[in-house]
């Protein structure tokens, strides 16, 4: 029999892309998937580039201000989101409706709820969003990506799908070479995230600088994101052993090429660090809601995978020191210990997660 499932996602790459996961292999599987994302959100080109099916709501998030205007603003988006929701569950008819965090979710498990239908929620990190605190109430089945150390009633802990493009085959001498640079040389992976990284940006275009005049056989891939292509593309000027791409569709085949990664510690990043088991210096989005990612990176910080460098006044030298001490150890100890570590983190692959949540959510 053909199952039925809406899926609502968006908002981040870490709200995003599980779902986008999850979505693709029940379709593979022969499923109904039908995907709910808040319009004007960029997961809509994600989604037609891959001949996904989609709807888009107008909702959005709960303001965080007193001004009133805003609130009458959210609620009538939360009415006319019900509406919506709700003509699109009837004409669907799904047998399971499940949210990957975000606010665009609570619309679809609450009318789900309502109406009867079986609902699911997914929620990547270790500190539950607050949208997904809310649908907990309203779900029947609860799946976690990281431990959180706190009890939720029908949970499961699955880890966070990641793209399948992570298990292909890489070459790295390739990889490496079509960026202009050399196989031999130790390469360290610099990005931030979906909500940006000005002051992440900034502080690493000095440190790459000074280790690069420093050391003779280490290079820097440096993901600056498309606002900020330019003017750091001007700022490292023609430093042959740094390639500043604005974005990139192949981050499996960086990721697996690299020896370090600097980066946010959003969960679908920790996720895909843990399958290719790179060591990584994290620096943690300092708004993101409930701190979660500080409490991400513990966790790859306390079995020693990575280290952690907060936003501050001192991230530059913090970086610089990290790295430093890590890229000059003999015959690259240090993070070969770290690779070595990630045995230690007991957690579920993130490669299989996409068929455990399948499995949890048929069985629904």
């Amino acid at each position: 029999m053909n199952k039925r499932f809406l899926i609502a996602a968006g908002g981040t790459g870490g709200h995003f892309y599980p779902g986008f996961s999850l979505g693709r292999m029940l379709n593979k599987q022969g499923c109904s998937v039908l995907f709910v994302v808040r319009q004007g959100d960029v997961a809509s080109r994600v989604l037609a580039d891959n001949r996904l099916k989609f709807v888009e709501i107008d909702f959005c998030a709960m303001p965080r201000t007193i001004n009133p205007f805003k609130y009458i603003s959210f609620v009538y988006k939360l009415v006319k989101s019900m509406r919506q929701i709700s003509g699109v569950i009837t004409q669907f008819k799904p047998d399971v409706s499940v949210g990957t965090g975000g606010y665009v979710s609570f619309p679809l498990i609450f009318m789900s709820h309502l109406k009867g239908i079986k609902t699911a929620v997914h929620d990547s990190n270790t500190r539950i969003g607050l949208a997904n605190r809310v649908c907990s109430h309203f779900a029947d089945l609860f799946l976690m990506g990281l431990p959180t150390g706190k009890k939720i009633k029908n949970s499961v802990l699955v880890g966070t799908p990641i793209r399948k493009e992570f298990a292909d085959s890489f070459d790295r001498s390739k990889v490496l070479s079509q960026l202009g640079l050399n196989p031999a040389f130790t390469t360290v992976l610099l990005f931030g995230g979906s909500q940006g990284a000005r002051n992440l940006n900034q502080a690493l275009i000095d440190v790459v600088k000074r280790l690069v005049a420093e050391n003779e056989d280490v290079q820097f891939i440096h993901i600056s994101g498309e606002r900020w292509y330019e003017n750091i593309t001007n700022r490292y000027g023609k430093i042959s052993r740094v390639k500043v791409l604005a974005y990139s569709n192949e981050i499996y085949d960086l990721i697996h090429s690299c020896d370090l990664v600097v980066c946010r510690s959003g969960a679908g990043t920790l996720a895909e660090l843990i399958y290719c088991k790179k060591p990584a210096i994290l620096v943690p989005l300092p708004s993101a809601a409930a701190n979660h990612q500080y409490y991400n990176a513990k966790i790859l910080q306390s079995v020693g995978c990575a280290a952690i460098a907060r936003e501050s006044s001192h991230l530059q030298a913090d970086l610089y020191t990290q790295m430093d001490r890590m890229l000059n150890a003999t015959n690259n100890s240090v993070l070969q210990t770290m690779h070595e570590n990630y045995a230690k983190l007991n957690l579920p692959d993130p490669l299989t997660a996409g068929q455990r949540i399948t499995q949890q959510l048929k069985e629904l």
